[in-house]
């Protein structure tokens, strides 16, 4: 895999990315960013926390990189294909077949983290949570990671019965079989607005990147899900420690409400909790009052009340791994 240098990024502040050239897929070239400080790795034996995204996102949470610092631990944050900063003319963005595609910038970005770190940490949120817990499912007895850490990682589908039991399995095994690039949803525009600066909220991210409705839902992304959720649901045996966090709560998506940064607004943390125990044989699960979907997005205190969690639960962890 071709490497670019490092270039300034737009989080300006010292911040640089590489861009990742991976294989050609089914969209023809495709890259991948790896974001981080650029004094980062400047000693081995600071911990290395890798983060990976959700759907409709990207990393502009340069303060979770602050709290992990004064802690002992660097960040680096990867830009999946199609997302964010790896996001192309000509390819769908936010769009894929198979969560196993995303294997290849995975492995990528833990190799390059690997060579300034003796320990790295996986940290996945929504979509990216699930993303992680399979890579690591699928990478278990190489010692690539030390940890993972899941911020309300999209286990399972949210919604009614019908939706649950009848309309999932139907794109599940007939149109995204069938009719994978045909558009069957759109997120809710609320979430998103509640959080920009614009809608009043604290963050100031690129909204052609993280827009408010996000970017078409289609068939054959659904179907990636539902297999990837599929296979938590039958168990894993992801063999270092996991950490699960989740809000207290679930709120609608459908409609502006005062808790949308207060509850979760597009999963059921309910979910979590149930299939947490899944993901392998030293699970820990944490639920944080008042959090919103992306836990390090909420409102103070429950944004503290995370990175505290988060950094507690690793100090432990990895002093544990070093001592056995």
């Amino acid at each position: 895999m071709r490497v670019d240098d490092a270039v300034e990024d737009v989080l300006g502040g010292g911040w640089v990315r590489r861009t990742l050239h991976l294989r050609p897929d089914a969209q023809g070239d495709a890259v991948a960013t790896l974001v981080h400080r650029g004094d980062a790795g400047g000693a081995r034996d600071r911990p290395a926390v890798l983060y990976v995204h959700g759907f409709v996102d990207y990393f502009f949470q340069t303060h979770v990189a602050d709290a992990l610092a004064d802690r002992g631990y660097d960040l680096y944050a990867l830009d999946l294909r199609d997302y964010g900063r790896s996001i192309r003319a000509g390819r769908e963005p936010n769009d894929t077949r198979s969560l196993a595609t995303y294997a290849e910038e995975v492995d990528a970005a833990v190799r390059l983290v690997r060579e300034r770190h003796d320990r790295v940490v996986l940290l996945g949120h929504s979509t990216g949570g699930l993303i992680a817990a399979l890579w690591a499912q699928h990478r278990r007895g190489r010692g690539l990671v030390d940890a993972v850490v899941l911020n309300s990682p999209w286990l399972d589908v949210r919604g009614s019965v019908v939706e649950r039991k009848v309309l999932a399995p139907a794109i599940d095994h007939v149109l995204g079989r069938v009719a994978p690039r045909l558009v069957v949803s759109r997120l809710g525009e609320h979430y998103g607005r509640a959080l920009h600066a614009d809608g009043g909220g604290e963050w100031a991210y690129d909204l052609a990147w993280k827009p408010y409705a996000g970017f078409p839902v289609r068939a054959g992304f659904v179907r990636a899900i539902r297999r990837g959720q599929a296979e938590v649901a039958r168990g894993l045996d992801i063999d270092v420690p996991v950490l699960v966090l989740a809000s207290d709560a679930s709120g609608p998506d459908d409609r502006w409400h005062d808790g949308l940064l207060t509850t979760d607004s597009v999963l059921d943390p309910a979910d979590m909790r149930r299939l947490a125990p899944r993901l392998g044989r030293d699970v820990t699960f944490e639920e944080i009052t008042g959090g919103a979907h992306d836990l390090a997005l909420s409102p103070l205190p429950a944004r503290t009340r995370y990175l505290d969690e988060v950094v507690g639960w690793l100090d432990v962890t990895l002093a544990r791994g070093a001592a056995a």
